[in-house]
């Protein structure tokens, strides 16, 4: 099987791929086809399946596995895969599954045990019991799920991997700064926790929609909601709440993008910067990996289609 980094425009692949997003549309002669996202840990291709006839619309999903032959080409500049035979993957099929899902380079529970201590560290009681919680809350989900359907550290245990460089870079700030350490740590625990409720994602850290309730409210609104029935559990006192909730509330920091409010303490502004500082390095470094010195990646979405440059080392 030839990974997607390596396609070459004109060639014929064939291999297992997994299917990150799907679509079913009709073209302008009113026949059916597929528009799919192909995923492999090396990265993803668009793809199309013509001619879809009726009773197939369900053939597959967001998520599943398939046999895929097509030809490599270009469209609009972009790398685009014609597939020409297909088919689901079956029980007898031998699929090396670490070829298909990029993962974080830590494992979960390495990663969750290295978060829980700090926050037995925690030394005001409520505060401690809030993260704790937290962590404790989606447990078996945190190992696997990622944090986002696609862009930043869309990867399986993403998630966790995003809170652990937060909350890595947190500390060192805190040091800095003379900053409240604990309460910038309680607040990156639940920034992004209700992800998990916001989105429907399997073992493999691939994401197949997003739920009712993120569609509804998204992870900021039901993030507010959990930090009230948190606190109400584990007795936090009404100040703690209150900081907490205000962090999870105006950490996207524009309206626009779901923060009614901006931050109003030092914590709230560092918490929104450090989400936003490991996004942006997560996205720009994905988009470099694979290039040569010298090179610019093509237009990435998630920076304002920016082309991102890979710098030349002096010889």
């Amino acid at each position: 099987m030839k990974l997607i980094r390596d396609f070459e425009v004109g060639e014929r692949i064939e291999g297992f791929y997994l299917i990150r997003e799907l679509n079913l549309r009709t073209s302008s002669n009113n026949n059916k086809y597929f528009d799919l996202t192909l995923a492999d840990k090396s990265g993803e291709v668009n793809a199309k399946i013509w001619n879809i006839q009726d009773g197939q619309e369900n053939l597959y999903a967001a998520g599943d596995i398939a046999k895929i032959r097509g030809d490599v080409t270009l469209w609009m500049d972009q790398t685009q895969l014609k597939i020409i035979k297909h088919r689901p993957m079956q029980e007898d099929d031998t699929v090396d599954y670490n070829l298909l899902v990029s993962a974080a380079p830590l494992e979960g529970e390495a990663m969750w045990q290295e978060l829980y201590e700090r926050a037995q560290r925690i030394e005001k009681d409520s505060m401690k019991k809030m993260a704790v919680a937290a962590l404790e809350l989606h447990k078996e989900k945190l190992l696997y799920y990622p944090a986002a359907k696609s862009n930043h550290h869309s990867i399986r245990s993403g998630l966790l991997y995003h809170l652990l460089r937060m909350a890595k870079t947190g500390a060192f700030l805190s040091d800095l700064y003379d900053l409240d350490g604990d309460l910038l740590f309680t607040g990156i625990l639940y920034h992004d926790l209700e992800k998990i409720t916001e989105m429907s994602a399997n073992e493999m850290g691939i994401v197949s929609t997003y739920t009712k309730e993120g569609i509804l409210l998204g992870h900021i609104v039901t993030g507010i909601s959990r930090i009230e029935e948190i606190a109400r559990e584990v007795g936090c006192d009404d100040e703690t709440k209150l900081l907490l909730q205000h962090m999870v509330l105006s950490h996207h920091y524009e309206p626009e993008y779901g923060s009614p409010k901006k931050p109003m303490f030092v914590e709230a502004e560092v918490l929104h910067h450090l989400d936003l500082i490991d996004a942006r390095i997560y996205d720009m470094q994905k988009a470099t990996s694979d290039l040569e010195e010298g090179e610019f990646s093509s237009p990435i979405f998630s920076l304002d289609r920016r082309r991102v440059y890979k710098p030349s080392e002096e010889k």
